[in-house]
């Protein structure tokens, strides 16, 4: 028995040392992966996005929806300095010569987020000259970024301000590639540059696309992908790649630029943000598989129409899922969508969103929400009015990575506002002012405060102020 010991106890040392030697390896090499793969570049197409200049401002009397589903009556809110000073109820002191604002019978919140607009990539007037947001040439497209389409001179900016109450809105490729390009996030102010909206601090996103749309667009020219099954597996072979190259970079800080791995590489590095297009259940459940088979996260499926089917899922992962209240059937997988997905996704404990997609639609964003709500309360999810606000503010603002400067009236984040003439989900109620960084760029009662983009100087009927 005594040989039988040693060899057992041998054998065991043996193991503690390999354990041990292995736990230091895997130390090393985890302290390896999380080493950038290069010194970040600099980035080329900085913000310079400055504030315009506000007063200080005090609405009272106001029902008052703080984006993260509180709710205050008769309450007042406080702007100076570009920030929210104060929020509370009646007893909240105001400043001296305040700008004060009676809100009796209007309501107060925070300024709407679009997280899925196209504006300024596909502009108004909607022409073949303006088309500008689908990179059409592979479907593996990361190097291309978004804001270089942008014309800010798109009248839609202004109508997504003045009927839609947007102050933030997420521009995003198009949906042709598996890898559209980078999107960004903006401040909706008029503006000569993109630059001078890009929100300061944003992360950029990775606009990403499963389902129907590049199998059709790569198949109809016989090239891969054709199927659901060549998109993965192109995905697949992308995000390899991707993983090569960084440790390739790692070895030698030397190797030579690629620009389009070089954006996926600030995918899996968590820099920047996966924004991901897709309908069916069981893709997004792929994705998922997929984000965690190469390291990566995903912030939010968008237009998600069968989302309420793994809203367990999204939970879980935390990712979001930006929804249209009811648009349905104008192709095969956005077939099985249902009226009530928004707040299905939202009682399963995920985190729910209204996008616009849509130049119209994001001059419309509450009544979206309004619909929503109601065919949740028709099925017996009884979600408050100030709740559902979360699925226009603190929810899209947490998948663009911004929740800790706007989405919600709180104390020292940048004071987006908008004063509704009614409440706010209703189809008769519109913007009567909208405050960005505290300084109001729209009055519904004072025609010089509404922004008229030069496009619209000297034509017929836009930009009269007389």
């Amino acid at each position: 028995m005594k040989p039988l010991l040693l060899a057992v106890a041998a054998a065991a040392l043996l193991a503690g040392c390999a354990t041990a030697g292995g736990g230091e390896q895997q130390k090393a090499e985890t302290a390896q992966a999380q080493q950038p793969s290069r010194p970040r570049v600099e980035d080329p197409f900085p913000s310079t996005y400055r504030p315009y200049p506000g007063a200080v401002t005090a609405i009272t009397n106001a029902t008052i929806f703080d984006g993260e589903g509180g709710r205050i009556d008769n309450g007042t809110i406080v702007l100076a300095n570009g920030r929210i000073q104060a929020i509370g109820g009646a007893d909240i002191a105001i400043p001296d010569g305040a700008v004060r604002i009676d809100g009796n019978g209007r309501w107060v919140t925070p300024g709407v987020i679009d997280i899925h607009s196209h504006l300024g990539d596909y502009p108004s007037p909607g022409v073949e000259a303006h088309q500008d947001g689908n990179e059409v040439t592979s479907p593996v497209r990361p190097e291309v970024w978004a804001e270089h389409s942008i014309w800010p001179q798109d009248p839609g900016f202004s109508r997504a301000l003045v009927n839609g109450g947007i102050t933030t809105l997420h521009v995003l490729p198009g949906s042709a590639n598996l890898f559209g390009g980078r999107g960004v996030t903006l401040r909706n102010v008029p503006a000569r540059t993109y630059q001078q909206m890009r929100f300061p601090g944003a992360p950029r996103s990775l606009k990403m696309a499963c389902g129907e749309n590049p199998k059709r667009v790569y198949g109809g020219r016989n090239q891969m992908p054709q199927t659901r099954m060549g998109n993965v597996a192109l995905m697949r072979q992308t995000w390899q790649r991707a993983a090569e190259y960084r440790d390739r970079v790692r070895r030698d800080p030397s190797t030579s630029r690629d620009m389009a791995l070089e954006t996926l590489v600030e995918v899996l590095d968590g820099h920047i943000l996966v924004q991901n297009h897709c309908y069916r259940a069981d893709e997004m459940a792929i994705m998922l598989d997929m984000a965690r088979e190469f390291g990566f996260r995903i912030a939010s499926f968008h237009h998600a129409t069968e989302a309420y089917k793994i809203a367990d899922l999204l939970r879980e992962s935390g990712t979001c899922a930006s929804m249209w209240a009811d648009w349905w059937g104008f192709k095969l997988e956005a077939y099985d969508a249902i009226n009530e997905n928004i707040p299905l996704v939202h009682n399963a404990g995920a985190c729910a969103i209204v996008h616009s997609d849509d130049p119209n639609g994001i001059q419309r964003l509450n009544q979206e929400a309004a619909k929503a709500l109601a065919d949740g309360r028709r099925i017996g999810i009884n979600i408050s009015d100030e709740t559902a606000w979360r699925w226009l503010a603190i929810n899209p603002a947490t998948a663009l990575g911004i929740q800790n400067e706007t989405g919600s009236l709180r104390v020292g984040k940048r004071a987006d506002v908008v004063l509704w003439n009614g409440n706010p989900y209703s189809v008769y109620t519109r913007p009567q002012q909208v405050w960005i960084d505290g300084a109001l760029l729209y009055d519904m009662n004072n025609p010089q405060l509404r922004p008229v983009s030069d496009f619209e100087l000297g034509q017929p009927g836009e930009g009269d102020t007389k």
